[in-house]
């Protein structure tokens, strides 16, 4: 069995987890920018689809919170209690924000109800939807970046995050949609209804967050595609003398795992079969980077 050596301590690869905590700051600003543009949206207005909308921003703030001590903690190195590294703290972070998600659903639901059964009237509903459209450019804006950058550093974080502000956006956009038709038509109830739908919708967003986060957590084998290029690159290096077998993967945050069966025919060296379980490791580490392979090497069943 081949010894994977970690990283020294300080060592971290290109786009490491703490380099990624700006991405996390800037969620926060966000947050804390909408959260002050769309309550005084609602405080104008009155309408519980605007109130709701400013909820939902108070969960993202708590999100991008916990984001940044999940990437902190992610950006620590192996050591002797955690030998594969500190990658799950993200899915922890997933997690947490899809839980968020759920509070806030409640919130918006038990508010809208209340509303519903007593309807009031709308005030100063133009600025206040021009407010509220503010708010939602700034997370529009700020979600896409976060999902570039998640997908460019393969931080589960940071996709989440993203994800819940584009979410944000879309339910957004509805109460915008919603007040708006409350101003055109006179119908009070409609305010409420809306918001309800909202709530609905982030429910889930919530479920999908935490089911995947879940899923992850429990060592889920690595993407379609990255199980391929795997295969891809024993396929090239398989040759009469040479086989593979038992490859199993697991992803950790943006970290990969890959552990493989070398088989080589028994009459072969041990050095000539180290050098090859090492060339098929650097093989599979230049294909998919950040990524720890291991590598065990067996003899080849006569044929």
């Amino acid at each position: 069995m081949k010894r994977v050596i970690f990283p020294k301590v300080g060592a971290e690869p290109e786009g490491a987890p703490s380099r990624l905590t700006r991405y996390a700051w800037l969620s926060i600003a966000a947050a804390l920018s909408t959260i002050g543009l769309k309550s005084g949206a609602y405080l104008l207005t009155g309408s519980v689809g605007l109130l709701s909308d400013a909820a939902e921003s108070l969960v993202n703030l708590v999100a991008a919170v916990v984001a940044l001590i999940a990437l902190h903690v992610a950006a620590r190195p192996a050591d002797d209690n955690h030998n594969f590294g500190h990658g799950k703290a993200e899915y922890f972070s997933a997690g947490i924000e899809g839980l968020m998600i759920f509070v806030a659903a409640g919130f918006i639901l038990v508010t809208s109800v209340q509303r519903f059964l007593h309807p009031s009237a709308l005030e100063s509903v133009g600025l206040g939807l021009a407010i509220s459209t503010l708010a939602t450019a700034v997370n529009w804006s700020v979600g896409l970046l976060l999902l570039r950058a998640g997908a460019t550093h393969r931080s589960v974080t940071l996709t989440a995050d993203g994800k819940h502000l584009l979410t944000d956006v879309w339910t957004s956009f509805g109460v915008i949609v919603g007040v708006l038709l409350v101003g055109l038509t006179g119908w009070q109830r409609l305010d409420p209804i809306v918001a309800a739908i909202v709530g609905l919708n982030i429910l889930v967003t919530g479920f999908r967050l935490v089911s995947q986060s879940v899923t992850s957590l429990l060592d889920a084998a690595m993407p379609a595609g990255d199980l391929a290029r795997v295969s891809a690159v024993l396929d090239a290096m398989r040759t009469a003398e040479v086989d593979f077998a038992d490859v199993r993967t697991r992803e950790s945050g943006r970290h990969r795992f890959v552990t493989v069966t070398v088989l080589v025919p028994g009459s072969w060296t041990v050095e000539r079969g180290h050098t090859l379980a090492d060339d098929v490791e650097a093989a599979i580490m230049k294909d998919l980077p950040d990524t720890d392979v291991q590598t065990h090497l067996e003899p080849r069943p006569a044929l």
